[in-house]
């Protein structure tokens, strides 16, 4: 995700890291309340890393309770459907967890900053579901989520909820190059389209790189298929 990176133009690839942490089970209490199960997760991502458990995942809701809980059932699925069709599109598939083009690293330290890069100049690079990017971010991703990102960037690499929930910050409170968070967009039917501004729009909204923009759709539609919903209003664009 490009907006994580400033509206950085640079190529949003990522590794596979080496992480293996499957075979997790999610807590009932807590999948239970989650409007994807673990079958439909294992579904969407068939090949997808070992670090990206769905017990991850659902352990980063509470830090947003708000996400996929809000209006009907068919808006929560939908809500679900579009942050992990945009992370699918992110991450290929949940392969990746951190961006793999290395000499990109050092692009992401912006020194203005009154704190620095005190991990080091390459420390912030890509990472996670949404790929979180550039010193600032992880500074203001960690101060909300009570996390000392800023020094320690490779929780988000290393901790399978910690990297769901920057993905969570950013939908739920970042409106990046949009008008409005992803959240917002999906509860009050502003259509899939803006979660896509929301996300990159710089890059590939109003003509630019048709081709992503178009493969974030057909993930959309693909996913709230499995989940039993339809893609909601119109303004699947942008």
């Amino acid at each position: 995700m490009k907006l994580l990176r400033a509206l950085s133009t640079t190529a949003s690839v990522a590794v596979l890291s080496t992480l293996s942490l499957a075979g997790q089970t999610a807590p009932a209490s807590a999948a239970g309340s989650f409007v994807v199960s673990e079958s439909q997760f294992n579904q969407l991502f068939p090949a997808r890393n070992a670090f990206y458990t769905y017990r991850g995942l659902v352990d980063a809701l509470g830090a947003y309770p708000k996400f996929a809980t809000s209006g009907d059932t068919a808006t929560r699925k939908r809500e679900a459907a579009a942050l992990l069709a945009n992370v699918s599109h992110e991450t290929a598939g949940l392969k990746y967890v951190v961006e793999q083009n290395t000499a990109n690293y050092p692009h992401y330290c912006d020194s203005s900053q009154p704190y620095g890069c005190p991990a080091g100049q390459a420390a912030y690079y890509g990472r996670g579901p949404l790929q979180l990017s550039w010193n600032f971010n992880y500074k203001a991703a960690g101060d909300a989520l009570h996390l000392d990102l800023l020094h320690n960037p490779n929780l988000v690499q290393n901790d399978p909820a910690v990297s769901w929930k920057t993905a969570l910050w950013f939908w739920n409170t970042q409106t990046g190059a949009g008008r409005m968070t992803s959240h917002d967009a999906i509860v009050n039917n502003r259509g899939f389209g803006e979660t896509i501004r929301t996300i990159n729009g710089a890059l590939e909204c109003d003509g630019r790189n048709p081709a992503q923009r178009d493969d974030r759709i057909s993930l959309y539609r693909k996913f709230t298929a499995a989940l039993g919903t339809d893609v909601g209003g119109g303004n699947l664009s942008c």
